[in-house]
């Protein structure tokens, strides 16, 4: 497998090429990203900087690295810039998503794009991959979109939806909510956490491992991969709490519709995973066990 990586400055495409020891049939891989390489993983002859909207200098770089596989995980995520750029929005998260699994399709290389349970109003989670989509944001809606487009140009492409991704990498400039709460609970920070907003929030190794599992097995059509366990956000950090032993009193809810987030975040989630477990032998880490792994990184990281 030669890989291209798309977004390798991300917090998945960070975590994938950290792991890509225990990925043994990857022989080669090419990260690519808008700025300056932050992925440790990654030298001068395993990195290009490129903006990835410039079509014909990307196609070159594809042309010259010839890889089996394709792992775009660059995307405008932030909800809130999808909303107030919607044209950036669709030519990153959309039209270069469909440029690429046509691109994929013309030259036989597997393609995997991950996406979001946003695609989802959050009306009736959890959710299994043929459920009607229905976004609440501009962000789902570009998801939704890129989705359909790519399996319109591309139908042995992979699609992998993951929600609340957590985690640790050694790069401290990329945080997530477990990250942002340790910190601030570290600290003796108090912190307003939303209370009903529920998901299944996903370890980033776990999101790693099922990619390599989509690429290797060169599967097509749309996976849920995800925790397997339902919570609120403030479940989640309180769980948190518990695990490393941080003052619980610090923590305090706040509704969705407090910080504006009522109507254009879904209300629950959560996936129904038969389809990856079956297909990929995807096996989800419990939270708590990831909580403790993720201490242990830190460790690692600091030392």
């Amino acid at each position: 497998m030669r890989v291209l990586l798309t977004g390798s400055n991300g917090f998945l495409g960070q975590k994938f090429c950290e792991k890509l020891s225990e990925y043994s049939e990857i022989k080669a891989i090419l990260g690519v990203s808008k700025s300056l390489n932050r992925n440790s993983y990654l030298d001068e002859n395993t990195f290009k900087q490129i903006d990835l909207l410039d079509y014909e200098s990307f196609l070159e770089i594809i042309n010259a690295f010839e890889p089996t596989h394709i792992l775009h995980t660059a995307a405008l995520t932030a909800v809130e810039t999808c909303e107030e750029k919607p044209k950036l929005a669709q030519q990153i998260n959309v039209d270069l998503s469909a440029q690429l699994a046509q691109i994929a399709k013309q030259k036989n290389i597997h393609y995997t794009f991950i996406s979001t349970d946003f695609v989802f109003d959050g009306l009736n989670g959890p959710y299994k991959e043929t459920d009607a989509v229905k976004a609440t944001n501009n962000y789902g809606q570009t998801k939704i979109d890129a989705e359909q487009q790519i399996t319109a140009v591309n139908t042995d492409a992979a699609i992998l939806r993951t929600i609340l991704v957590y985690g640790a990498i050694p790069d401290k400039n990329r945080s997530n909510l477990i990250l942002w709460a340790k910190k601030q609970l570290e600290n003796g920070s108090p912190i307003k956490v939303v209370s009903d907003q529920w998901r299944m929030p996903t370890w980033v190794d776990d999101l790693a491992d099922a990619s390599y599992s989509a690429m290797q097995k060169r599967t097509s059509g749309i996976f849920h991969i995800s925790g397997n366990e339902m919570m609120t956000v403030l479940e989640a950090v309180a769980t948190l709490a518990d695990t490393w032993n941080f003052d619980k009193s610090l923590i305090s809810p706040i509704t969705a519709a407090e910080i504006g987030q009522a109507t254009n975040r879904p209300r629950k989630t959560g996936f129904i995973l038969d389809k990856a477990e079956q297909i990929l032998n995807y096996k989800p880490t419990s939270f708590v066990v990831s909580l403790q792994k993720i201490n242990e990184q830190l460790k690692k990281y600091n030392s």
